[in-house]
């Protein structure tokens, strides 16, 4: 994700957050001076909300590690105002492991809630901080093991993208099809979505609205993804790629690779040099280099180096996966290490509707 800071690693784990999240602590820091709050007060408070996104990353943490135990990656996590994210490199297919992966990450919530259990004033437990306050260490502890309470009850709602939409998908992929426990666990993720959405217009409340057009739409999305895997699953990037692409050589100059662009549908274009990839043109690039005057130059001077290959051999689903976690995903297809093909998204999804068309006829 870009703009972000990076903060270290964890495990191997790149922890990442972005830069909004400092407006969110600017905001907290001049809504505190507006209302008259002391320093100590302020400082109190982003404290808490820091300390919050603590328990988010062990949170994240919990799932990431839990997947490592299956031979799962994560790439990063990123730390945002609305919580956090942890790139996986893809969900476990065995039901058992997407459970486990599911629910690790409440649970952490659930451990935290019962470390700090000891330390809060139970009569004290549901006065708003308003009234209460965090400022004193009771006050800070019990709105943090609200918060932890809150987070357990929110990610085990039963849709997607939530971790109890996760965790009903795997218990039902126990007793049926991965395929079929999506479409259902799916199909609760946007019944209830549109509950929020009728409670929060008829309450006023924006906030669960906006959680209900969150779930609809991740709850869409995750039908619509693993309808996509299981068509793919039987293929490999044979299947999918084309064949039939522009390239340019080393020799070709800015200009001739505006030509080449204007003359068919490609929208990226590969550089070879005796066979073999060694650079890309994209339509972006090609465009900003001739508004700065470039068109003269040699291709090799303004081409990206660094891009990634799949091989013909390679799964449609692991490619699948790769490309919708990449912008503008884009990749020549290598056989050893000579180019014989190109795939993007836009191909796959093509593929995946000729499939689908085959499949229904």
């Amino acid at each position: 994700m870009g703009r972000s800071l990076v903060l270290g690693r964890i495990a191997g784990i790149k922890i990442l957050v972005h830069w909004t999240f400092l407006l969110l602590l600017g905001w907290i820091v001049i809504s505190g001076v507006s209302k008259g709050n002391d320093t100590p007060t302020i400082i109190n408070t982003v404290v808490f909300v820091l300390s919050i996104f603590v328990c988010v990353l062990l949170h994240e943490l919990g799932h990431s590690l839990t997947a490592k135990r299956y031979g799962v990656d994560t790439k990063k996590i990123t730390l945002l105002p609305i919580g956090g994210v942890a790139s996986l490199e893809r969900i476990p297919e065995d039901p058992r492991q997407e459970l486990w992966v599911a629910v690790a990450g409440p649970a952490v919530n659930v451990v935290i809630a019962l470390l700090l259990f000891p330390f809060i004033q139970t009569d004290q437990l549901f006065i708003n901080e308003e009234t209460a306050g965090i400022a004193s260490t009771a006050g800070f502890l019990n709105s943090l093991f609200r918060i932890n309470v809150a987070l357990v009850v929110f990610n085990i709602i039963p849709a997607f993208p939530m971790d109890g939409g996760r965790i009903l998908r795997a218990l039902l992929a126990m007793r049926m099809g991965r395929m079929r426990a999506t479409q259902i666990a799916a199909n609760l993720g946007q019944f209830l979505a549109l509950g929020f959405v009728f409670f929060g217009l008829t309450s006023g409340n924006p906030i669960l609205i906006l959680i209900g057009i969150f779930v609809y739409f991740g709850a869409r999305t995750e039908n619509v993804m693993v309808q996509h895997l299981e068509l793919l699953k039987d293929y490999t990037v044979q299947s999918a790629m084309i064949t039939n692409f522009v390239t340019l050589s080393p020799a070709d100059s800015v200009k001739d690779a505006a030509d080449k662009l204007l003359s068919g549908s490609d929208q990226d274009l590969i550089v070879v040099d005796n066979g073999q990839a060694i650079g890309i043109m994209t339509r972006s690039l090609i465009i900003n280099s001739l508004r700065e005057n470039r068109a003269g130059e040699a291709v090799t001077e303004i081409m990206e180096r660094n891009f990634d290959t799949v091989a013909i051999s390679d799964r449609l689903t692991e490619v699948y996966a790769n490309a919708q976690r990449k912008k503008n995903a884009f990749f020549p297809v290598v056989e050893g290490n000579r180019l014989i093909g190109v795939i993007d998204m836009n191909n796959i999804q093509e593929f995946v509707m000729i499939r689908s068309a085959l499949s229904y006829g």
